[in-house]
């Protein structure tokens, strides 16, 4: 196995890995780029944009020997989960019991977002403020519960769904399609096994993301995403159709009671639960009349939120995973650049129902050489007539600007540097900051 120690006086330079195939793990892969202790990158299977700046190789993130076996072979140094489901079903452990280094939650530790019900129980347990909730295993139960509910009320699917098992109910009867929806039509799979029925709560929606080292944690920048399909939050829930960084809404005064009564708490929780957390947490917040509450937590960089969030970073990607792994993480004082970024997510028209794949897409040579703006792959595939959509959520492109508005102008203007068929994005990504 290789690390970046010092011998001699010359570097040994890293091979990394990164698993994933969307606009996270392109983000990811630009910032190790940027490293200078990486010799060679890796992905498992990545992208077509991906492709521009790491080798990727034909194994889905669900092939753990194939995986574990690659690495090995190749010798690589560090391996970046980037999903959450090979991080939930368990990688990190298959990669470490090999000997291999890896960053990401192991699988006892991933349940913080696996199990909606394991972190509604932990939240309250440990006190840490979130939504009144109650889970259910059985259909019927829910039901009754929900004829004395106050309305509206919000189901979630106990496990990962993409982003998308998260219901909000108006009234009884479209509470109730709700869990006919998740618990018997199984809308969501096995995800829906197990249901969560959480009370609505009301306020500015807020991400952080932190990194972690089992004691110690770091929050990154923040940001905000817009996860309904069309403009005005209206529509379905979708894995996010754009974000912008840093919110507005989100106050120092906001980060110190973050800090003591979530964000720590919960590191510390899942400590004293025998789960000691190493990786990125994601925490979704809702700031409330009440004060900051936990709406979800996700045990690994969000997507889009990696997008404007990754590329304001000052600090040396690797050099914050490795003191990740290695509890140390107290050491590293992360740094972000005092601008702002937007992200416009381009999908496929249909998304996140029905969509058609296969479309040529044009113009991703304009990004070539332009300072400040990005173009993030997530549904591309690489063919012998180029480069065609492959996803309901294909580009994010991702522009920077002294402030939130101009990185919204910057942002908007470079999605007309792009084009397919049936490309659709909303138009009021970041639009509430201007109201600011």
């Amino acid at each position: 196995m290789q690390n970046p120690e010092k011998q001699k006086g010359k570097w040994c330079f890293m091979k990394v890995l990164i698993v994933g195939s969307g606009g996270r793990e392109h983000a990811i892969a630009l910032s190790v780029a940027k490293s200078p202790k990486v010799d060679k990158i890796y992905c498992a299977p990545g992208n077509a944009g991906i492709g521009g700046v790491a080798e990727c190789v034909p194994i889905g993130p669900m092939e753990f020997g194939k995986i574990v076996s690659f690495a090995k072979e190749k010798e690589i140094g560090l391996t970046i989960v980037g999903m959450d489901d090979p991080l939930v079903g368990g990688l990190v452990d298959e990669l470490e019991a090999a000997g291999l280094r890896a960053f990401g939650p192991r699988k006892n530790a991933a349940i913080l977002e696996g199990s909606k019900a394991f972190s509604k129980d932990l939240m309250k347990k440990y006190h840490i403020p979130t939504a009144e909730y109650e889970n259910f295993d059985d259909a019927g139960a829910a039901e009754a519960y929900l004829e004395k509910a106050q309305f509206p009320v919000v189901l979630k699917a106990d496990g990962l769904a993409l982003g998308k098992g998260v219901l909000i109910c108006q009234n009884l009867e479209e509470a109730k399609e709700g869990v006919k929806s998740i618990m018997l039509d199984k809308k969501f799979g096995s995800a829906g096994s197990r249901m969560v029925i959480e009370e609505f709560m009301t306020g500015r929606e807020v991400s952080v993301l932190s990194f972690v080292d089992g004691k110690t944690i770091k929050t990154m920048t923040s940001a905000q995403d817009h996860k309904r399909a069309m403009d005005g939050d209206m529509g379905l829930n979708t894995g996010g159709m754009g974000t912008f960084s840093p919110s507005p809404f989100y106050t120092e005064e906001i980060d110190e009671f973050c800090m003591k009564n979530i964000y720590q708490p919960t590191v510390d929780a899942m400590a004293a639960e025998g789960r000691e957390f190493k990786g990125v947490i994601f925490f979704g917040l809702m700031l409330t009349e009440k004060g900051p509450k936990v709406l979800e937590y996700n045990a690994r960089f969000g997507d889009p939120e990696a997008q404007v969030v990754l590329p304001r970073m000052k600090n040396d990607i690797i050099e914050v995973i490795e003191a990740c792994i290695d509890g140390r993480l107290d050491e590293i004082d992360l740094q972000f650049e005092d601008n702002a970024a937007v992200c416009v997510v381009l999908a496929s028209k249909g998304y996140p129902v029905k969509y058609e794949k296969g479309y040529a897409i044009q113009g991703l040579e304009n990004f070539e050489g332009k300072e400040g703006y990005y173009c993030f792959h997530a549904g591309t595939k690489r063919t012998e007539d180029g480069i065609v959509t492959n996803g309901g959520r294909v580009l994010g492109i991702t522009a920077k600007g002294k402030g939130l508005k101009e990185a919204r102008e910057n942002a908007y203007r470079a999605t007309q540097w792009v084009t397919f068929e049936n490309k659709y994005m909303r138009n009021d990504i970041g639009k509430a900051i201007e109201e600011v």
